[in-house]
């Protein structure tokens, strides 16, 4: 004989069902108010939505746990933000470890207070505002004008020729630009005058959206400086990484020993101590195998050379 159905335990499932569609429909409310506002690059977005997860949770399911609870309704939101929201891969993948960061913290800290009694979770609340006002005006904001450089030997190659030449790009090495960021493919444009143009093809925006679209992406740079043993390229147009960030420069400055390239950026995403290190980490990747593919022994042409020529000369 089947034993009946508790009913507390059957309140107490049924709760904790609202409590995640609560939490799951007020995170959505959130992120299309944030949108609509421009803010979805702000850490009120990235630190406001996990906050308002575990909240919501806690007030309207009331679970044994509200860390357990918090932490199975952000991977859900997770889970369905991308083919929902129209989110690529790239996005979920980080912006997931700061969710779930935000999530673990304030579910923590309900969980504490409901030991402690009423008025212990008011200790949360001036590191929490604190975290989510990161960025929201000038006085809040840390600095957002980086540069990263990286530096390669080059093995007795013709850089100002290889500059010189419509570029052709080898395969991405690095593991961390292989998760999902863009790929060069082809390239337009020679010369090393001022003025002179590259634009740059990589592979499109994949997003997770039922029936998106692929959306193309591309570069376009033009030389702004030139001296001896120095290019520096102007970033004039960018569909690529405009949404992660905005690139502005990359100087390219060599010996007969070595390359070094120098992108200049400006951090678009807050908070900084969580998205500032990834995008220093990531644009010295990218600074990298730019070095790697323009400091190659073999990467020049004799069209190549006498262009190159052409321009020092032209300059001096």
């Amino acid at each position: 004989m089947s034993a009946e159905p508790d009913p507390v335990h059957q309140r107490r499932s049924r709760r904790v069902l609202a409590g995640v569609l609560v939490a799951l429909f007020a995170a959505l409310l959130a992120y299309r108010v944030l949108h609509a506002g421009h803010l979805e690059e702000t850490a009120v977005f990235y630190v406001g939505i996990p906050a308002v997860i575990a909240i919501m949770v806690a007030l309207v399911a009331r679970p044994k746990s509200a860390l357990g609870t918090t932490m199975a309704v952000i991977t859900i939101g997770l889970a369905l933000s991308g083919p929902l929201l129209g989110e690529g891969i790239v996005c979920l993948v980080f912006a997931a470890p700061l969710f779930y960061l935000v999530g673990l913290f304030v579910g923590l800290g309900i969980d504490f207070a409901r030991k402690r009694g009423p008025g212990a979770h008011l200790v949360l609340a001036p590191l929490l505002v604190a975290l989510v006002s990161e960025g929201a005006t000038g006085a809040t904001s840390l600095p957002r004008e980086n540069v990263v450089s990286a530096t390669r030997p080059t093995g007795g190659a013709d850089v100002a020729a290889a500059l010189a030449v419509t570029p052709r790009f080898p395969r991405v090495a690095s593991a961390f630009l292989r998760l999902g960021f863009p790929r060069p493919l082809v390239a337009e444009g020679a010369g090393l005058q001022v003025g002179a143009t590259r634009r740059i093809t990589f592979t499109p925006r994949r997003s997770l959206g039922v029936g998106a679209p692929l959306e193309p992406r591309s570069m376009t740079l033009r030389v702004k400086e030139l001296g001896p043993g120095v290019v520096v390229f102007d970033v004039v147009a960018d569909t690529t990484l405009a949404r992660w960030l905005d690139l502005e420069e990359a100087r390219f400055a060599w010996t007969r020993s070595d390359l070094t390239v120098s992108l200049r950026y400006r951090r678009t995403f807050d908070p900084a101590w969580y998205f500032g290190p990834i995008q220093r980490y990531g644009l010295g990747e990218a600074a990298g195998y730019l070095a790697e593919t323009f400091a190659r022994p073999g990467t020049s042409a004799a069209a190549g050379t006498s262009a190159a020529r052409a321009d020092m000369t032209s300059t001096s």
